[in-house]
């Protein structure tokens, strides 16, 4: 039953996320922490953290970290265990992957349609606001930001978006900075 359970709460989650996997975040802390109480905030920030250090993209990582530690904590063998972090990871993807599918016989169809890249301009926002869920629900009081981490967000902003600065660069100043600081 917790397969079950596990494969439809992440296709779901997979289905209805579009943006990657910094936009699942918050679906997923949904599900796992307040709806099916899988694991607890403190968990999940700390899932979090270890998906954004491991290859990999981050949602599938989380899916792949709840999986496991969901039939673990059930007190299920290392097999079975595998075998929950398969069916999360499997069922997070297979939705993109059919959409994917279904969307590159559509865009070769109606690629010079209007109101097909109207639609498709639209789902710009809803990312943009999902992104910026995710990074409201991380902000907890264990690891509220301190000046220091804002004033590094603002400066990695600035540059960024007003001075067109390579991302690559931006973030391995940001890490030399980090390093200085902390």
């Amino acid at each position: 039953m917790i397969f079950l359970e596990l494969f439809m709460t992440f296709f779901v989650i997979g289905l209805f996320t579009i943006g990657g996997g910094y936009a699942m975040l918050s679906l997923i802390q949904g599900q796992v922490v307040t709806v099916h109480q899988w694991i607890d905030e403190s968990t999940f920030t700390d899932i979090v953290a270890i998906s954004q250090m491991t290859p990999g993209p981050i949602g599938i990582n989380c899916a792949t970290y709840v999986g496991y530690d969901v039939l673990q904590n059930s007190g299920a063998g290392e097999f079975l265990c595998f075998l929950g972090s398969l069916t999360a990871t499997f069922a997070i993807v297979l939705p993109s992957f059919m959409i994917v599918l279904a969307l590159c016989r559509v865009y070769t169809k109606f690629s010079s349609n209007s109101i097909f890249t109207g639609v498709m301009s639209g789902l710009k926002p809803a990312v943009t606001g999902l992104i910026g869920a995710a990074a409201i629900i991380l902000i907890t009081p264990e690891n509220f930001p301190d000046w220091k981490s804002w004033m590094l967000f603002a400066t990695a902003f600035v540059v960024s978006l007003w001075k067109k600065v390579n991302p690559i660069l931006v973030i391995i100043a940001g890490g030399i900075a980090g390093l200085i600081l902390y």
